[in-house]
């Protein structure tokens, strides 16, 4: 509708917003929503104006209302008159209304932009903010999560990236860091983009500082900032930030404790379809296609998909009958795709895969042993499942999984692989028990990238690109009925497209 300038009119569709509203808040662009209840709000009129006064414990509003932009149900937006006579706008949202998040999801973006703003001319008072954005790119992979911006001084550059305070996006940002600075370098091929800048949250920078110490420092120059919740900043140097906290447990693989439950086991193992994978710390786990049906401690056998019982000798027919049933409804060859047990846990059914075909993987490995998940990683969002193999003129190699696409998939990777080499550096490896009889190479570990061909990320070799040349990696893409059997339809080293 069109803008009356009466603060009579004005003042009305206030008062209408306000009655149809649950949970009625003004919204700046680029600051926090302030709820308007009762008693932290008022309207004035001041020299033929109506004057909106809003107040919260964080911050305080004071708008003259110049016109209504758009009413419609849950939505009020209104034209502003800022200090100096700038004109602006101001949003009335009924947060309670079904529909308001995504709207609230962007105004806190946008309050999240303009503090990364203010810091960005803190630490950069000599920069030209060239470009600032919380909007998503889809087309390019870049998140509106994390506002980006491209600094500016003469014919030099930098990228830059802010994190909200979320361990999710912290653990996220160098990916999307990455793939914003190599957007910029070929998008200013005038403008000479030569480092990234990180502002992440303060105690949640050490994961990300210790990703940026394996990337290639000749690539870029790599700047990290610690933010406060108070909204200042620190440096932060990534080589001076702590050491790995990882641990690599003693490999006790071997017979369970019970002899009557090694029996039972090898009795449950008889039958098709059945694998028996030995963890380090002793246990064995009873699979069918990478879906553990039970697993065996000690002197207890515990079975069952979701619920775990502990079996006894009246137990083993029906555990037998489990796992049979299992095997039918995950087979490669299942009428019903979409039941839950086919579609559960696809990377342990290409574990399955490459731990019985890993030769096939790669001829250099040597079939066994593989281990899984040694050392373990907490802390951190994984979607990936690790394995460590060895070829066999000892060279350990890492080797990740991944059944779908997944942008943090170089990372991840990278976060497992420097626990492994960490430990292999100190030749904890031999120590604690693990490749018996094998003379371990020195060299570092190789690490192995494993996915359908058609599902690594397009901005996996854009993230590759930025790794340590001491890191070997390759991915290697599998034909798309992977479930059937393995086949490598693509080999590619390192940011190497694929041929």
């Amino acid at each position: 509708m069109s803008a009356p300038s009466s603060p009579r009119q004005v003042r009305a569709a206030i008062e209408r917003f306000l009655k149809g509203s649950r949970q009625p808040a003004a919204i700046e662009p680029g600051e926090e929503p302030i709820p308007l209840a009762e008693g932290n709000f008022s309207l004035e009129d001041r020299n033929a104006r109506l004057v909106l006064h809003a107040w919260s414990d964080r911050t305080n509003l004071v708008r003259r209302l110049t016109g209504i932009r758009l009413e419609k149900a849950g939505r009020l937006e209104l034209e502003v008159e800022r200090f100096g006579k700038r004109p602006g706008q101001i949003s009335l949202v009924d947060l309670g209304r079904p529909g308001q998040e995504t709207s609230l999801r962007r105004g806190v973006r946008h309050v999240f932009r303009e503090q990364f703003r203010r810091a960005l001319a803190r630490q950069f008072p000599d920069w030209k903010i060239a470009e600032l954005s919380a909007e998503p790119n889809l087309e390019y992979s870049l998140s509106p999560a994390y506002p980006r911006a491209l600094l500016r001084k003469s014919q030099s550059g930098l990228a830059a990236l802010a994190c909200p305070r979320d361990v999710g996006c912290a653990n996220g940002a160098l990916s999307f860091g990455l793939i914003w600075l190599d957007y910029l370098r070929r998008r200013e091929r005038k403008l000479a983009v030569d480092g990234l800048v990180l502002f992440l949250p303060a105690g949640l920078e050490r994961t990300t500082c210790l990703r940026l110490r394996h990337l290639n420092p000749q690539m870029a120059r790599w700047l990290v900032f610690a933010c406060s919740a108070e909204g200042y900043e620190q440096p932060v140097d990534p080589n001076d930030h702590g050491n790995l906290e990882t641990r690599l447990e003693p490999c006790r693989t071997g017979a369970v404790s019970e002899s009557r439950v090694e029996q039972w086991i090898e009795r449950l193992c008889r039958a098709q379809h059945v694998e028996r994978v030995e963890h380090g710390d002793g246990s064995i786990s009873l699979r069918v296609r990478g879906l553990e049906f039970a697993r065996a401690a000690g002197d207890r056998l515990l079975f069952g998909l979701d619920t775990l019982t502990e079996a006894s000798e009246t137990n083993i027919a029906e555990i037998e009958r489990l796992a049979a049933e299992v095997a039918r409804l995950r087979s490669p060859d299942a009428a019903d795709r979409d039941n839950p047990l086919y579609r559960r846990n696809p990377e342990r059914w290409m574990e399955s895969i490459v731990r019985e075909q890993l030769t096939e993987l790669d001829a250099s490995l040597a079939p066994a042993p593989v281990y899984g998940q040694v050392p373990a990683i907490t802390g951190l969002e994984r979607g990936v499942l690790d394995l460590v193999a060895i070829e066999r003129a000892g060279r350990l190699a890492v080797i990740e999984l991944k059944a779908s696409e997944d942008l943090h998939l170089p990372v991840q990777a990278l976060d497992y692989w420097m626990r492994v080499a960490w430990h292999q550096q100190r030749g904890e490896f031999a120590s604690c028990g693990y490749f018996p009889g094998t003379v371990l190479s020195p060299e570092p570990p190789r690490l192995l990238l494993v996915a359908p061909a058609l599902q690594f990320h397009p901005t996996t070799e854009t993230i590759l690109r930025y790794f340590s040349p001491r890191i070997p990696v390759e991915r290697i893409g599998l034909a798309l009925e992977w479930r059937r059997r393995l086949k490598v339809v693509f080999r590619a080293s390192g940011a190497e497209r694929p041929v």
